[in-house]
């Protein structure tokens, strides 16, 4: 138990995925958009694009296939939530 916490402690630290905490869409480019899906993987259905400079709310991050997603609701509208790739957040 001791080393399953030790090891999502050092993924929350790595990603920045402390829950609560205010994050912002950077990466995504001037003509592309961040997809914010049902789930954390490609494979789930898209809710919405979001543009660079999104204001997010971050929730708990997990890894699907190699890759961290976080549950993440839209700052100015939070009932609209979903998953985003974990590379395409920054800290705000």
């Amino acid at each position: 138990m001791r080393t399953h916490f030790a090891a999502l402690t050092a993924l929350a630290i790595t990603t920045g995925c402390t829950v609560g905490s205010g994050a912002v869409v950077k990466g995504a480019g001037p003509d592309d958009l961040l997809k914010l899906r049902e789930g954390p993987g490609l494979n789930y259905r898209i809710i919405v694009g979001l543009p660079d400079g999104t204001p997010l709310t971050r929730q708990n991050c997990v890894t699907n296939s190699g890759k961290v997603w976080c549950k993440v609701s839209l700052t100015d509208m939070p009932g609209i939530s979903g998953y985003v790739s974990a590379d395409y957040l920054a800290h705000r």
